[in-house]
């Protein structure tokens, strides 16, 4: 057992041995194989099919990009195009209302121009008819004057004047 404790007090690791450093290269050497192999391969593999994934995301967010960007121009496009439709609608819509407005008026016009002249007929009517109306009055007194005069005994033609005088007067006052 003293011989154990010995070497045991003997090893360090801080002194150099070099029969430890070989086998300590032999077992480095065994591991960076074994890795190459088995571990360095996934690995690289993985990165590189981490490098992929992640370019093609690139290219899908440019490609989305892009797209967005196109989709943005159209709907620009679209937009301008409904403005413009808009405006030729709304243009159209105000020419409608304008010659609506004017037909309204013509109308109105003519209506107006067409009952002045049946109001201006009708004033002719009624004033014929009252020319008429005043002819069979004043006929109809020339008659009761004549008949006045006629009925009145008359002496002398000094008072047939006066009489004729009177009812003219009288006539004049209605």
């Amino acid at each position: 057992m003293n011989t154990v404790l010995l070497e045991a007090s003997a090893f360090s690791l801080v002194t150099p041995d070099p029969g430890m450093a070989i086998w300590a290269l032999i077992i480095f050497v065994i591991l960076i194989l074994v890795l190459g192999k088995f571990g360095f391969k996934p690995i690289a593999n993985s990165l590189k099919e981490r490098e992929n994934s992640i370019a093609d995301s690139l290219a899908q967010a440019e490609r989305a990009r892009a797209e967005m960007a196109s989709l943005t121009a159209k709907n620009e496009d679209l937009l301008n195009q409904a403005r413009e439709e808009r405006n030729k609608i709304l243009a159209e819509a105000r020419d409608a209302a304008e010659k609506i407005k004017a037909e309204i008026l013509d109308k109105a016009q003519a209506e107006s121009a067409k009952k002045l002249s049946d109001a201006m007929r009708e004033i002719e009517t009624q004033k014929k008819a009252a020319i008429v109306e005043i002819k069979n009055t004043v006929g109809q007194m020339a008659l009761q004057i004549a008949e006045k005069v006629v009925r009145k005994d008359l002496a002398n033609d000094s008072a047939q004047k006066e009489l004729v005088e009177k009812l003219v007067k009288e006539t004049n006052a209605n």
